[in-house]
């Protein structure tokens, strides 16, 4: 059984973190450290926009010579991305400078950035700043960690949870950063991930891949796939026990089941501290041919301005929905959906529509609000989360840089 606990990213056992003002934002902590005390196993999913930032870049290269390392450095303020040679310099610059202040060799760090697209890094406060972390680093440090990724966020983003497997009881926690350029495509934002449970590293992979696909990939914020998406997750296998080598072993299906919990619990955690946002909109399609289908409906829902200007209007406009349902691609017939907000029933099949627009705009004034659309084609269903779309998104937006 998933117990919830605290602890952020450092709640399994020999992980440690530190998060500081390195100078690369104004006042904010703006770099963060987490290491585990002995080699961990990673797996990583990234964004799949064209436009790839340099740590990425560099992070694909070690782990394609080794799936181990120790360490990860991230940076707010400045997304090291469209910055060219330049760029990747100081991406492996940031790795050989946290290699040299923490004694491991370099293959054994990882590296992420976010903020700013196109401009460069202050290396030197940078370095400055690795090197201050470095004998900060504790198991109290995770949320000052979660703290330091952190750009336009409202809250720190952390979850833990512990589960026993195989008479072994081990930990899974994460922290996250992500409020605004959020509709992933394989992760989302920046999300890190540790356990002290011992894996495979092909299973770990798989099972990162699936459940990011179940979580970071079901939210949207504003329709914007980030240059720099990444989760990364770590696992030291310091709480012992027998390694999970494969997808039959009895142990993974309690050990996934736990991994998807800390992740949707974060990806919920950016939903909420959306850009601007007022609510929490819960997309249920259910019903559906496949669960692929009602992903793909669901997805259309959740990243349409229209649908998330209406629920910011507290205007039941059930036609919105459907437009994005029917350009969404999947094979369905529009006579036999049904829409409903929260247990009121909005658009039942062959259009029909009778209910009170005061009822409609009392579910829909609450701040947490759920989308339900039956497709009655089979018994597969998907769900994802998104918020509603606020004049202070644009707000914030159109000051990004200022």
């Amino acid at each position: 059984m998933v117990k919830e606990i605290e602890g952020g990213v450092t709640a399994a056992q020999g992980f440690r973190a530190a998060g500081i003002h390195a100078a690369i934002k104004k006042r904010k902590k703006d770099l963060a450290i987490v290491v585990s005390d002995q080699p961990a196993v990673v797996a990583g999913v990234f964004t799949k926009n064209k436009v790839v930032a340099a740590p990425l870049v560099v992070d694909k290269a070690q782990l394609e010579k080794s799936p181990r390392a120790r360490a990860i450095v991230v940076n707010s303020g400045n997304a090291n991305a469209c910055t060219g040679e330049r760029g990747m310099n100081d991406a492996w610059c940031m790795v050989n400078t946290a290699a040299k202040a923490l004694a491991l060799p370099a293959d054994e760090v990882l590296v992420s950035s976010t903020g700013v697209i196109g401009q460069t890094l202050p290396m030197d406060n940078v370095v400055s700043g690795i090197n201050t972390a470095a004998p900060l680093l504790s198991r109290e440090g995770h949320a000052d960690a979660a703290e330091a990724i952190m750009t336009t966020d409202t809250f720190v983003k952390e979850a833990a949870v512990t589960v026993n497997l195989a008479g072994v009881d081990v930990a899974i926690g994460g922290m996250a950063k992500g409020s605004g350029m959020i509709a992933p495509n394989m992760a989302t934002m920046l999300a890190f991930v540790t356990t002290d449970a011992r894996l495979s590293p092909a299973v770990m992979q798989g099972a990162l891949r699936l459940a990011a696909d179940r979580s970071f990939n079901r939210i949207s914020v504003d329709g914007d796939m980030s240059t720099n998406d990444m989760v990364l997750l770590m696992a030291n296998g310091a709480a012992g026990g027998p390694e999970i080598t494969s997808t039959s072993d009895p142990s993974y299906g309690a050990f996934y089941d736990a991994l998807e919990h800390v992740l949707t619990r974060l990806s919920k955690m950016i939903v909420m501290d959306g850009e601007g946002a007022t609510k929490f909109v819960e997309v249920r399609v259910v019903e559906a041919a496949s669960e692929e289908a009602a992903a793909q409906a669901a997805r259309a829902i959740a990243n349409s301005s229209l649908v998330k200007t209406a629920i910011n209007g507290e205007d039941a406009n059930w036609g919105r929905i459907l437009a994005a349902v029917g350009y969404s691609g999947i094979d369905f017939n529009p006579d036999d959906t049904e829409i409903s907000f929260g247990g009121l029933p909005i658009l039942r099949r062959n259009y029909a529509v009778d209910f009170s627009e005061e009822e409609a705009k009392k579910v829909l004034s609450e701040k947490e609000i759920v989308i339900t659309v039956s497709l009655h084609q089979g018994n597969a269903s998907a769900t994802f989360w998104t918020c509603d779309l606020s004049k202070a998104y644009v707000d914030i937006n159109a000051n990004y840089r200022t």
